[in-house]
């Protein structure tokens, strides 16, 4: 088909072959960086498709340049940076890709876990910076993970993921949800309130989407809820965690320490976070190995094609988009 499609990010090469060899044209950001908001306004107009990651905002301003449009395909599981009403009105379909991530980023939870209580990154600048001058009984302790009390705050495919992996590590499982789980339930794991989910737990681990109620879901108030022997775990997206409140949280004492891959504010830091040695952060790779992200490209690309043939794409968010279909 002779359709003119937009890719915001380079993706793995084999996604896009799929969409050169489904459609007629295929630009794809020449950077290797997010497009500015200025670069997308100008490379969106007049398409038939688009396929943007989280780092573009998808809107009126943005769905006025392109009349034609048949839909909108995201290289991620969220979408929050769609206005997927305003899409769904003009009868144009958003898909996603779900499922293709969900062991890779409950990995890299369980690979935050122990770092943050091990103290792996730290421990490793240590002997890189040649302070290691043997062994002692005292040297750079950390936690336990083994036995201690996980709790899941948000039961969907990637929060029961990381609830699976802890039976191999004798673990106590609490979740939180906006509405009860029995495949989470199936693993052992009990139900409770957030708050007293944050009181019990010696691990809390973020598993739940963006929206407007569950930004700043963890602040001042719940930091202060936890254990001082706790760690936050925040895998999911940076907003969910106010993080002022947890830079003093974690310089004061009021937790143990943190694991997170994502950013109030992505790619800045919250001023003061960087210098505390009881965080370990990673470069949002939650879903970064090879194989993973070959399979979202894929998934995407394939959502894509379909939308712009005209067919119903396999992964919609917005099925009432055919509703408004004129």
């Amino acid at each position: 088909m002779n359709s003119n499609v937009l890719v915001t990010r380079r993706i793995p090469d084999e996604s896009i072959g799929m969409l050169e060899a489904a459609c007629g044209v295929v630009d794809v950001n020449p950077h290797d960086r997010a497009m500015t908001r200025e670069e997308f306004l100008a490379a969106a107009r007049d398409r038939d498709g688009l396929l943007c990651l989280l780092t573009e905002d998808i809107d009126d301003e943005v769905l006025d340049l392109s009349p034609d449009l048949k839909g909108v395909a995201i290289y991620a599981v969220g979408y929050n940076n769609i206005d997927v009403d305003a899409c769904t009105r003009r009868g144009i379909p958003v898909t996603n890709t779900p499922d293709v991530l969900t062991d890779t980023t409950a990995d890299i939870a369980w690979a935050l876990m122990f770092a943050a209580a091990r103290r792996v990154a730290e421990g490793d600048r240590y002997v890189r910076e040649g302070r290691f001058s043997g062994w002692g009984p005292l040297l750079m302790l950390g936690s336990d993970v083994t036995g201690a009390t996980l709790g899941i705050v948000g039961a969907g495919r990637i929060g029961t993921a990381t609830a699976k992996r802890a039976a191999g590590f004798s673990m106590p499982i609490v979740y939180a949800s906006r509405r009860r789980s029995e495949a989470i339930e199936r693993l052992g794991a009990r139900y409770l309130p957030l708050d007293d989910l944050l009181r019990e737990s010696d691990f809390v681990s973020l598993h739940v989407p963006l929206t407007t109620e569950t930004t700043h879901l963890i602040s001042e108030r719940e930091l202060d809820l936890m254990k001082s022997t706790a760690y936050l775990i925040n895998t999911t997206r940076g907003p969910v965690v106010d993080e002022k409140a947890l830079v003093r949280a974690l310089r004061d004492g009021v937790i143990a320490g943190a694991g997170l891959d994502v950013f109030e504010r992505e790619p800045e830091l919250e001023p003061g976070l960087a210098d505390l040695e009881n965080v370990v952060m990673l470069p949002h790779v939650g879903s970064g190995t090879v194989a993973t992200r070959i399979r979202m490209g894929n998934t995407a690309a394939a959502n894509l094609i379909a939308m712009v043939n005209g067919a119903d794409p396999p992964n919609c968010v917005n099925p009432e988009w055919k509703e408004y279909r004129t």
